[in-house]
């Protein structure tokens, strides 16, 4: 194990994104542990407000993320600099992404529908945080041998090829597979070669007369939409705790 973790972490300098990776999700947990408690008056915890402004966690957040950041780009990969601003960018993204949706609408909707929406956001970045630890490299540069390296003309056809996946995916509006295709190219190829999203960039301006794609399309992204919505809000309620109810039936804020 010793030698594994030399080899796989330590040598290619991967310690501080494994400790901001973790910080990050150590953050995410004790943060909805908190404020669930909070939700229920259980605790010693309370809101932290000033002169009768509530102040989010995303506010310190966004401190600590820059701090975190900045530090981490002036001290490499390497030393214990690196590792400590590692932590602090990883606590800061934690508490920053906990409150995505606050970000996104601009809106307290912490313990709303729309707040479900900070939760996948930050199980997605930790997923992708991980793949580069696994070994993953952006767009498939980790398969590539060392002579298709020394032929530059074939490296660079690999890589636009395996970027252009990644562009259609997106534009057939599955932003999940596009990102984890940035990493892993056959999820890419995947996303690419299926029919697009109802709704998606491809689907408006390719699919205009194309009625029979249009309806594979919709009854497609149907079956899908009823088969996974379910696990997914399960997941959500158990991580985020949106199944929960506060005193008196009404929701409080984080």
């Amino acid at each position: 194990m010793g030698h594994w973790f030399s080899r796989n972490i330590l040598e290619p300098g991967k310690l501080p994104m494994l400790l901001a990776l973790t910080s990050f999700v150590l953050t995410f947990l004790i943060t909805r542990t908190v404020t669930r408690l909070i939700r229920a008056g259980k605790g010693p915890f309370r809101n932290v407000s000033s002169g009768g402004l509530h102040i989010h966690h995303v506010v310190p957040g966004v401190v600590l993320a820059v701090l975190g950041g900045f530090g981490a780009v002036a001290s490499g990969r390497h030393g214990v600099g690196a590792a400590v601003f590692a932590v602090v960018f990883g606590i800061g993204a934690g508490l920053v992404l906990d409150e995505f949706a606050l970000i996104l609408h601009l809106d307290d909707v912490y313990w709303s529908e729309e707040g479900r929406k900070s939760v996948e956001v930050v199980v997605l970045t930790a997923a992708l945080m991980l793949l580069p630890l696994s070994g993953f490299s952006p767009l498939g540069v980790d398969d590539v041998t060392e002579e298709e390296r020394q032929n530059r003309v074939a490296f660079i056809l690999s890589l636009v090829l395996d970027f252009l996946l990644v562009l259609v995916t997106l534009v057939k509006g599955k932003l999940r597979m596009a990102l984890i295709g940035v990493f892993v190219p056959f999820v890419a190829l995947v996303g690419a070669v299926r029919l697009a999203r109802p709704g998606s960039w491809w689907w408006r301006h390719l699919y205009g007369r194309r009625h029979r794609a249009r309806a594979r399309g919709t009854v497609r992204a149907y079956r899908h939409d009823k088969r996974w919505t379910r696990v997914r809000r399960k997941v959500q309620d158990l991580i985020g705790g949106f199944q929960e109810r506060a005193p008196g039936g009404g929701s409080t804020p984080p």
